[in-house]
């Protein structure tokens, strides 16, 4: 008698969001496909502002294509960039950089890098998106940039990050961003986390290396 081997067909993970708005919204429409696709697992829900969903393989490229259909947005888990964290935008999608901070998710997010790194944006001095204690933080800011590196809200190494760049445009902004994530991934060592590559490499040294290619730039 022959015995038929029947392999279970592979999962993946996906990260899930509404994209960057006012705050980290979905509405009905998006819930409804997102239950259509949910089976009887579990929706997890990350302190990130994603919602981690598994669907079999073979169905991805489907699944991705209905979830964009509704505005859903869907990004790799892993050792990759992560969606940008972002405030609220209380007082104006304008006023507090909202397309800055949607061209520069569009830039950054799903990028393969040694550790999960996790990028946050906020549109005013309050730090709604607590941009000091993640890896890579942007502050709007009277009428300019502000970015620091090196954050980190865990544990007994928590430190708030480092301003490497004050008061920059958005052009700059984005490279400058690029620039450090290029950094890291080049540099960094498999499994380290962006503030330890922070220590290890230097906050002068990655300063230096962002000064330069702007100037490079310019």
């Amino acid at each position: 008698m022959c015995k038929v081997i029947v392999q279970k067909e592979k999962k993946v993970k996906l990260a899930v969001n509404g994209g960057i708005s006012f705050g980290a919204k979905l509405n009905a429409n998006q819930l409804r496909v997102l239950a259509d696709y949910l089976g009887d697992q579990e929706l997890e829900l990350t302190t990130f502002q994603q919602l981690y969903i598994e669907v079999f393989e073979s169905d991805l490229e489907f699944i991705q294509k209905k979830f964009k259909e509704v505005e859903l947005f869907c990004y790799p888990v892993g050792n990759y960039v992560k969606s940008l964290r972002h405030c609220n935008f209380c007082k104006g999608a304008e006023e507090e950089g909202m397309p800055v901070a949607i061209e520069l998710n569009k830039r950054i997010a799903g990028r393969p890098v040694p550790f999960t790194l996790r990028p946050a944006y906020t549109g005013c001095p309050i730090g709604c998106g607590e941009p000091l204690v993640n890896d890579i933080g942007v502050m709007k800011s009277r009428k300019g940039y502000d970015l620091y590196i090196g954050g980190n809200a865990k544990g007994a190494y928590a430190k708030t990050g480092t301003l490497i760049l004050e008061q920059v445009q958005p052009d700059e902004l984005y490279e400058a961003v690029e620039q450090v994530i290029d950094l890291y991934a080049e540099n960094g060592k498999k499994r380290e986390p962006f503030y330890k590559f922070v220590n290890r490499f230097g906050v002068e040294n990655i300063m230096q290396y962002v000064m330069n290619d702007s100037a490079q730039i310019e």
